[in-house]
């Protein structure tokens, strides 16, 4: 009997998930759980055009539950978040629901964990402030109108200050995880293409970099990987003939909600250490910076990996067994680890131009703009080391 030991690892909360089409009918029953107040943070434009925001209020006075609603856009800010806060925290909210894709997420998570805090957000951001947060919050439901940051399932918000001191930073806690996700695919039917094609990409990728982290454990692999499964043969139908195809949009929804449980258990990698930097410099999308540096990213740590030989077996394999999801072949075989991986690379090149993924260049990155972006990368939990050499490679090759 071959003896298999599981190695020691921590896995994080979640919320309680439901996940359904339709699903956005059972909020209102939720909401009673908590009170009869609530803030809604929502996005400006796609929830109002599909008309599911007049459907919400209705159902809201229907049920005659109270209710306030700012709209946002952009990446949070701790002036947005602080301005909020101080608007609505003597309104004494119940709950705060939020409503849109993963900047609204965001947005909304850090809102219910300020509102009883009497000082500025930049005060508890890691790297930022000096304080931590306690995680006492106003209780938070998370309802994502796009698939892509995962964000309505981990326990940090990230907050933007952009410019050429600017970070992108998070407000972290464990009791921050949101109490509720709620993921309804048919909210993100009306997402268009270029949005959905960049979240897409921005999901894939931290599936990818989860599932081949240094920190990645049975736990995350098998969700990371199963994950991946659900989202090849979707993104591209997403963004074109199937946009309104429930099952295509429900692979994506999953995919986006597993890749940030395992983000959140097993760390990203290089793509995401660079993506903090240049979120902070340049007003770009988050996911645009992630989907223009995955296909680049992956080939250089496979490259890397294959230098290291035997050291560099067990993640080069991962990345295989990744590409193998793309081969007509259902049987992994172990004498084509190479070729697995240069389908990988071939199919992630092939996604970026298809989805037609910018180049960092079309967002103001210059040349000139990669050493301070490279000096200030991470490479987090990268599956095998890069030098400064490699990341200005990889950046550069997306000018």
């Amino acid at each position: 009997m071959i003896k298999v030991m599981i190695p020691s690892f921590n896995f994080a909360s979640i919320p309680h998930i439901i996940f359904s089409p339709g699903a956005i009918t059972q909020l209102f029953d939720i909401i009673t759980r908590f009170g009869k107040i609530v803030l809604f943070i929502i996005g400006e434009k796609s929830l109002k055009k599909s008309g599911k925001w007049s459907e919400i209020i209705k159902n809201l006075e229907i049920n005659s539950i109270n209710y306030y609603y700012v709209s946002v856009s952009g990446e949070p800010s701790p002036t947005l978040v602080d301005t909020i806060v101080n608007q609505y925290r003597d309104k004494k909210p119940d709950l705060v629901v939020g409503i849109g894709g993963g900047s609204v997420t965001d947005a909304g998570k850090a809102i219910s964990a300020m509102m009883l805090k009497k000082d500025s957000i930049k005060n508890y951001l890691e790297g930022v402030g000096t304080k931590k947060h306690d995680g006492y919050k106003i209780p938070y439901i998370a309802i994502p109108t796009t698939s892509g940051t995962g964000s309505e399932a981990t326990k940090n918000a990230v907050i933007s200050e952009i410019g050429s001191g600017g970070f992108k930073k998070s407000l972290r806690h464990d009791n921050l995880i949101p109490n509720y996700a709620i993921i309804d695919p048919e909210l993100i039917i009306s997402c268009p293409p270029s949005v959905t094609a960049a979240c897409g990409m921005d999901a894939f990728t931290q599936l990818l970099e989860a599932y081949t982290s240094n920190k990645s454990n049975p736990m995350t692999d098998s969700l990371a990987y199963g994950g991946m499964k659900y989202m090849k043969d979707a993104i591209i139908p997403a963004c074109t003939t199937g946009s309104s195809d429930v099952s295509v949009r429900s692979s994506m929804a999953y995919g986006s909600l597993i890749s940030g449980i395992c983000l959140a258990n097993a760390g990203l990698g290089i793509i995401h250490g660079l993506a903090s930097p240049i979120g902070g410099f340049f007003e770009i999308p988050h996911g645009v910076v992630c989907g223009t540096l995955l296909a680049e990213s992956t080939k250089m740590n496979i490259e890397k990996l294959k230098e290291l030989g035997t050291s560099g077996k067990l993640a080069l394999q991962k990345y295989a067994y990744v590409g193998a999801l793309f081969d007509i072949n259902k049987s992994f075989d172990t004498t084509k680890i190479d070729y697995y991986c240069s389908l990988l690379i071939e199919t992630l090149e092939r996604w970026t131009s298809d989805l037609k993924i910018d180049l960092l260049g079309k967002h103001g990155i210059e040349e000139d703009d990669i050493e301070k972006i490279v000096n200030s990368a991470g490479l987090k939990n990268n599956s095998v080391l890069l030098t400064k050499e490699d990341i200005r490679k990889i950046v550069g090759n997306r000018i």
